[in-house]
């Protein structure tokens, strides 16, 4: 599926989301680039721009276990990129494929992409991400993940959009340390998935066990398993004083259905995956609103409301999540390196992947967390948000602005 841009009359974001880059007075090439300058010798191409049209990669989920997510994100990607230029110039379009999450289906989705894209706009899951390392590096793809595994910080190129997970969610301990929620010496349970996503998720709940005397218990599973009422079980015989939680939706709505029937009181702790306003839809909803604590590289809609009119008036049957947001955060980023890369006069994958290392202290406009910068094997930033389920737009509230807790330097190195 290619996405290009809407008519004419479609509806401008406001100043608030779009940071243009300044002095951007390069001109576009007139045709296709083949490896040299474009037309004049003004912008030198080489892969993934036609005349005036850049092209760029989204590898998402529409189908698998983050359909919500994936579809909000590119949605969102889409849209911001109907309504911007690079430098003023380039027109951009999205080349939107399925992965089902399945990392074998992203690699051969790659394949038939590889050639006509000059950076990926999005790659949704640690897994897929990993496994398409090396042909990114190999091809110097600039690539801004829908994931935020720490594995992924160190492939060159590739911009985690926020904090890494174990960051993220020891940014969430630390919350619930001040508020009073969680104890020195107390028992947590942690369920996660196999693979990078869980792995790195799980990491942070062992830094902050080992800083505060916490007695962890881990519960692996695999992205398929829909009943979490074993880990319950088992977690609600240990007398854990709070779950945590590194997987997609729907276990998250059995963990919170599984802890009301057995009577388990406890918070719920969650990386920003964990969570969909669908599952306010559910029969967890009122548990998980009073439970329920996200660790978010995001705000809520309440402080963007614009954008929220705007993919509303975009999407008016799609129930927005807090992936509309992320959605243009990234492309924001994604721009700011493309308009920098023109700026340099060279829109080469070597010249975007140049214009990308030089980024340092990105401003979103509060789209995401303050990104310090890409560097090699570091967190981009070391700040979240702590959401909680609400019935707003977006289905969460901020009970927390960005904030960098007390394990998070330590954690990212």
């Amino acid at each position: 599926m290619r996405l290009s841009k809407r008519s004419a009359g479609a509806t401008m974001l406001a100043a608030t989301f779009v940071l243009a880059a300044s002095g951007c007075s390069t001109k576009a090439p007139e045709s296709s680039g083949g490896g040299g300058a474009a037309a004049g010798g003004d912008v030198a191409t080489d892969v993934g721009i036609e005349g005036e049209t850049i092209n760029l990669g989204v590898l998402t989920d529409l189908t698998g276990v983050f359909a919500a997510l994936g579809n909000d994100i590119t949605n969102a990607n889409s849209l911001f990129w109907e309504n911007n230029q690079v430098c003023d110039t380039y027109d951009v379009t999205l080349d939107v494929q399925d992965t089902g999450y399945v990392p074998q289906q992203g690699v051969s989705l790659y394949s038939g992409m590889q050639d006509n894209v000059l950076a990926m706009q999005q790659t949704i899951g640690s897994p897929i991400n990993t496994a398409l390392a090396p042909e990114y590096e190999s091809d110097q793809i600039v690539n801004f993940p829908s994931a935020w595994s720490k594995t992924l910080t160190e492939i060159p190129g590739t911009g985690v959009v926020g904090a890494t997970y174990d960051v993220e969610i020891a940014n969430g301990y630390d919350y619930l340390f001040r508020e009073g929620l969680l104890q020195e010496g107390d028992t947590v349970g942690h369920i996660y998935f196999e693979g990078e996503y869980g792995a790195n998720g799980v990491e942070g709940s062992r830094a902050v066990a080992e800083a505060r005397g916490l007695e962890l218990i881990e519960a692996q599973i695999k992205a398929t398993d829909q009943d979490m009422s074993a880990q319950i079980t088992q977690f609600n015989s240990a007398g854990v004083d709070l779950i945590a939680l590194t997987v997609a939706p729907g276990q998250t709505a059995s963990v919170a259905t599984v802890a009301a029937a057995q009577g388990l009181d406890v918070p719920i702790l969650g990386s920003n995956p964990v969570f969909a306003p669908g599952l306010l839809e559910g029969p967890a909803a009122e548990w998980l609103k009073t439970h329920l604590y996200v660790a978010s590289p995001v705000s809520s809609f309440d402080a963007h409301p614009e954008l929220l009119q705007q993919y509303q008036e975009a999407y008016p049957d799609a129930v927005p999540s807090l992936g509309v947001v992320v959605g243009f955060g990234m492309s924001e980023l994604m721009k700011q390196v493309l308009d920098q890369a023109c700026e340099n006069g060279d829109l080469t994958r070597e010249g975007v992947l140049n214009a990308f290392n030089e980024l340092e202290e990105v401003d979103t406009g509060g789209l995401v967390v303050p990104i310090r910068g890409f560097e090699v094997g570091q967190s981009p930033s070391l700040e979240s948000f702590i959401l909680q389920p609400a019935d707003v737009p977006g289905g969460a509230t901020v009970l927390e602005e960005a904030f960098e807790g007390e394990f998070a330097a330590d954690i990212a190195g």
